[in-house]
């Protein structure tokens, strides 16, 4: 018995066009906004598809409809879902979900659909949605409590690699073991001995 071989994508729709709109909110809640009632499955599903066809035409609307594409889960107070579709075609609807730009859905508010995961099972899927939903809360509590002027640090944190110091000019001689007097050497003719 041969097994269908599917992919399981998880992808975060985004508002950024929200950051700073509300100054007591902190950005990495207002750009993880909830999304409108009025999405569900079968809209989400309807503006992939025109996207795919837009984009890859025929090819892509025939690959991805053999390929049983799927809404497995939809939230809309936490903006996020999970797309079924076969392995051989997820790079064409990863593809469209990143030129979508608006809901779809009458007057949808412009956005971004943002591929965060790619799984081979839904459990996995699910685990990395409830991981990501748990880092959001931390992080939606460290920006009220700290109140990051960068609104990306908010969102992506602060790198916790050492940063390396800024090299000068005696720093590079002491490392180089160079005196001053033989850093200005000028070329001279190249001779053939």
């Amino acid at each position: 018995m041969v097994r269908i071989k599917e992919r399981y994508l998880l992808v975060n729709i985004l508002y950024p066009s929200e950051i700073g709109n509300h100054p007591n909110v902190p950005d990495v809640v207002a750009i993880n906004r909830p999304t409108s009632d009025h999405l569900n499955s079968a809209r989400l599903l309807k503006g992939i598809r025109t996207e795919v066809a837009s984009l890859f035409g025929d090819y892509g609307l025939g690959s991805i409809e053999g390929g049983n594409l799927g809404v497995k889960y939809l939230s809309q107070a936490t903006s996020t879902f999970i797309l079924r579709t076969s392995r051989s075609s997820y790079r064409l609807v990863w593809a469209a979900l990143t030129f979508m730009n608006s809901v779809p859905i009458r007057n949808g508010k412009s956005c971004v659909f943002r591929v965060v995961h790619v799984a081979g099972t839904m459990r996995r899927a699910e685990e990395e949605a409830i991981r990501r939903a748990r880092d959001l809360i931390f992080a939606a509590q460290n920006g009220q409590k700290e109140g990051a002027s960068d609104p990306l640090s908010n969102m992506f944190g602060t790198s916790e690699r050492p940063q390396p110091e800024a090299a000068t000019e005696d720093s590079l001689s002491d490392s180089l073991d160079v005196e001053d007097e033989d850093i200005d050497i000028e070329m001279g003719e190249i001779t053939d001995d």
